[in-house]
């Protein structure tokens, strides 16, 4: 397991998840708890690019209900469609929203947040849970963003 990660921010962010991604599955390598992948996972993502808050949330009786996750304190229940992350649990798609404040039905767990990405965790067929990214700049996710979210995924998943 590798206990410290190289971290290069004066790169294009594509070779920044490039970087990151096989220092993340180095984290989970041998881990067999879930929790504690999502944690590092989580952990590692926000010290490689700083973002406002990211973390997981987890499907539990009908609700999206928070896991683990690194920034300031969160929602802790989320219905299904409601939000940003209930609608993507809802829908099982990635969802980018350029800016927060024109999303129907946002919920503002922190008014510093701007724009966001939420994508599926997606097992077996099910929607398992979602990633959970928020930036406190507008506009702040894009393309390269989710496909590179989606690989951190599915090393997660593995």
């Amino acid at each position: 397991m590798a206990e410290d990660l190289t971290i290069d921010r004066s790169i294009a962010k594509a070779e920044q998840y490039k970087s990151l991604i096989p220092q993340i599955e180095a984290l989970l390598s041998g881990e067999t708890d879930f929790v504690a992948n999502m944690a590092n996972t989580a952990a590692a993502l926000k010290e490689q690019f700083n973002w406002f808050w990211v973390g997981f949330y987890l499907v539990k009786n009908d609700e999206l209900v928070l896991g683990p996750f690194q920034g300031p304190v969160a929602c802790t229940r989320i219905k299904k469609g409601k939000g940003v992350c209930g609608a993507s649990w809802e829908q099982a798609e990635t969802l980018i929203v350029p800016d927060v404040d024109e999303f129907p039905g946002h919920i503002a767990c922190a008014s510093a947040s701007k724009s966001e990405i939420v994508l599926p965790l997606i097992k077996d067929g099910e929607v398992i849970g979602v990633l959970d990214v928020d930036s406190e700049y507008l506009n702040h996710f894009d393309e390269t963003d989710k496909i590179y979210l989606q690989q951190v995924i599915s090393s997660l998943l593995k």
